[in-house]
């Protein structure tokens, strides 16, 4: 008797307490998992509403309906982020479900995932983001169908936006720009990946306005000219910057950004008018880089200065 009720204990109160230490470090989806595992372990881990801010659904079949399931359960109702990062059989129709059956759930969302979501476009952004006024992280990589109209859509219901990944959105244009240097001067990170609609005069509006980027990125537009480059240099804050097939920047353009003295990141890599002139301002402007893409990956020491692991490397060849 005395062994079944050492058991009983075990099973009621040390079990549930282990692993509600245990379950915050587990991903969501073994979290799920665990809660099938006795009513006790049930009980213990739904009565911790941290362990229930997050909804992961990525790569997953059937997205739209689980997301709008998963949304509805009482766990899930102080729910801070969403990924639906490539995510199969979602649209604008789930979204507008969302928007008139889950409100409340909504109201306190920060981060949402719609990367790789293609049958999303500016009406299902219009309805996810009515709901979701403190938004503060949105991504929405490679959609071919998202417009102006939907940033327009964006900036009107979300205010408080710090991150914003619009990469590979070809169908947005300067306007797009125009709309996030408007309403988004606290932005962090933003990411302009194969955005190939943009002008100089939207970047420059963003190199203005949002003074407090720390991250840029620029990976695969060329049409930006040399004089926009060098109005990088503005960004005080910015610690990564990827100019990835740069091909109107030149050194004196470099020189420019190499006034960015917090960079710690920087992407070269086809950047065909950039010589060792180029390089070496980077090198005596920038202390802080750790990591310079040119050729290759270079990885710096914070122990040597980046002018001496430049000269001492011969990288210079790497960039001619």
């Amino acid at each position: 008797m005395e062994g079944e009720e050492q058991t009983s204990i075990w099973n009621k109160e040390t079990v549930p307490k282990v692993m509600k230490i245990v379950s915050t470090r587990l991903p969501q989806r073994d979290l799920i998992s665990l809660l099938l595992v006795s009513p006790g372990l049930h009980r213990t881990l739904l009565s911790s509403p941290s362990l229930w801010l997050a909804i992961d659904l990525r790569e997953m079949n059937n997205a739209g309906d689980r997301l709008i399931a998963t949304v509805s359960l009482p766990r899930y109702q102080h729910v801070k982020q969403i990924s639906l990062e490539f995510a199969r059989d979602i649209d604008d129709g789930h979204l507008e479900i969302l928007k008139n059956k889950c409100l409340d759930s909504l109201q306190g969302l920060e981060s949402l995932n719609l990367n790789g979501c293609q049958k999303i476009s500016d009406k299902g952004i219009e309805a996810i983001t009515s709901c979701c006024h403190k938004l503060k992280v949105f991504s929405i990589y490679w959609n071919v169908r998202a417009t102006d109209i939907g940033v327009k859509h964006l900036v009107k219901n979300c205010k408080r936006i710090i991150d914003l990944n619009l990469s590979g959105c070809k169908n947005l244009s300067e306007r797009s720009l125009q709309l996030v240097a408007d309403h988004y001067q606290e932005l962090e990170s933003l990411n302009l990946t194969r955005c190939v609609k943009m002008t100089d005069s939207g970047l420059e509006q963003i190199l203005i306005r949002c003074s407090f980027l720390r991250s840029l990125n620029l990976y695969a537009l060329s049409s930006f000219t040399e004089e926009t480059y060098k109005k990088i240099s503005v960004l005080s804050h910015l610690r990564f910057l990827d100019l990835c097939g740069a091909q109107n920047l030149s050194d004196e353009g470099l020189s420019c950004i190499a006034k960015c003295k917090n960079l710690v990141s920087l992407n070269l890599t086809w950047c065909i008018r950039v010589t060792d002139v180029g390089v070496i301002a980077i090198a005596e402007g920038c202390t802080s880089l750790e990591f310079l893409r040119g050729n290759k990956l270079l990885q710096i020491s914070p122990n040597i200065s980046m002018k001496r692991f430049v000269i001492s490397h011969k990288l210079m060849s790497d960039f001619s």
